[in-house]
């Protein structure tokens, strides 16, 4: 007799982890002294964590003291931290009651989405999208609703776009900077859809992980807008910490303790070791400008470079993403960007991931592995391209 399975079971895959996968079978199959595999297909930083953060985990391990449970939402002292870092970079205050430390942006979706939502509620966001949104939201039984978004909106979602949904959704999540566009809602623009938000009653979820890594635009935060806004931030990206699996929200009043529920239950609590590194890594900022200074010297490497060879870029404002048009070399990205893999040695991430309709004719680059790796990833693609 065939055993049930649960909705949840049937949730597609997330093709980045996969092309990961078919990176490093690539490498492995490599012999000694061949050109290594350029990695450009995950937003993973080359830069690793900072070493004041290094240094804090270390120095933890030797002390002796156990590092066990902490409370749900996070050691005191980082809460704390990060309600001093809102006001440092927004002159925003919290109070650290509202902050919730999580594994990673990761653990954060998930307790979001079940403290603010209901199955069959409907939740929308502009596509391209970050794929698990879709994901974890389908597996919750909740419904989520894409906008095709252009390149005249810069791929983001708009409040008349917003309005032309009939009824309004029950939530919208906004990411700035965005993954995969890499572009960014401009102050006044995201003022405006959180006015929208809070006279149309949706609940605005905002995907911040990427702040920190914005290059000519200026950052605004949504808690600084709407104070019934969730606010989801990771350690991952502008500070370099992707395998300690730490981040955190800022929670509106409503929530705080239904989401404390949820991770008491789901989660425990992030890692106590991570906690601390992350911490420590506020107090690194001289080494993480510097990571952004590689990052912006990529992106204009490639930013000149990619539209020669038939990449069309979508503006690259933020994050460390580049949304190329390939409609002129492929109508197939994922068939693309294995040829890609297999014959110039670098693996990218084909645009079916992240918008389901025309992601045929798009992929996306990452641009925060090593800079001399960005460099050599532009005249590998010129010389691919030209023989292909």
């Amino acid at each position: 007799m065939a055993l049930k399975t649960g909705s949840g079971a049937a949730a597609p895959p997330f093709i980045v982890m996969d092309v990961i996968t078919a990176a490093n079978a690539r490498q492995a199959t490599l012999p000694p002294g061949a050109p290594h595999v350029i990695r450009m297909e995950v937003g993973q930083p080359g830069t690793g964590a900072p070493a004041g953060a290094v240094a804090a985990a270390q120095a933890a391990l030797s002390s002796g003291a156990p590092l066990g449970y902490t409370e749900a939402f996070g050691r005191r002292s980082l809460r704390e931290r990060i309600a001093r870092h809102y006001r440092d970079w927004y002159g925003v205050d919290l109070s650290p009651e509202r902050i919730a430390v999580t594994v990673g942006a990761s653990g954060a979706f998930p307790l979001a989405f079940l403290a603010a939502f209901n199955p069959g509620d409907r939740v929308a966001m502009a596509a391209p999208f970050y794929p698990p949104y879709v994901n974890i939201l389908t597996a919750l039984g909740m419904v989520p609703v894409l906008i095709e978004a252009g390149p005249e909106t810069r791929f983001q979602p708009t409040v008349e776009l917003l309005a032309a949904m009939d009824p309004p959704p029950d939530g919208l999540i906004v990411a700035s900077p965005c993954n995969p566009a890499g572009t960014m809602l401009h102050p006044e623009e995201f003022a405006a859809i959180a006015r929208w938000c809070d006279a149309h009653g949706v609940r605005l979820i905002s995907d911040e992980i990427y702040h920190g890594l914005h290059y000519d635009s200026p950052i605004v935060t949504a808690a600084a807008l709407s104070s019934s806004a969730v606010v989801v931030n990771s350690f991952s990206k502008y500070f370099s910490m992707t395998g300690w699996r730490v981040g955190w929200m800022v929670l509106p009043e409503d929530l705080v303790r239904p989401v404390e529920c949820l991770a008491q239950n789901l989660f425990i609590s992030a890692p106590h070791i991570a906690q601390i590194a992350a911490e420590a890594a506020f107090e690194c900022d001289p080494e993480l400008q510097a990571n952004i200074a590689r990052y912006r010297r990529s992106r204009d490497v490639l930013v000149a470079a990619l539209p020669r060879l038939g990449f069309k870029l979508g503006p690259a404002e933020g994050a460390f993403y580049l949304w190329a048009d390939v409609r002129d070399l492929t109508n197939d990205s994922e068939a693309f960007c294995a040829r890609m893999l297999a014959e110039a040695g670098v693996a990218a991430a084909p645009g079916v991931d992240f918008d389901r309709a025309r992601g045929s004719r798009f992929m996306r680059f990452s641009y925060c592995g090593p800079e001399a790796d960005m460099a050599a990833a532009a005249q590998r693609l010129a010389n691919w391209t030209a023989t292909g």
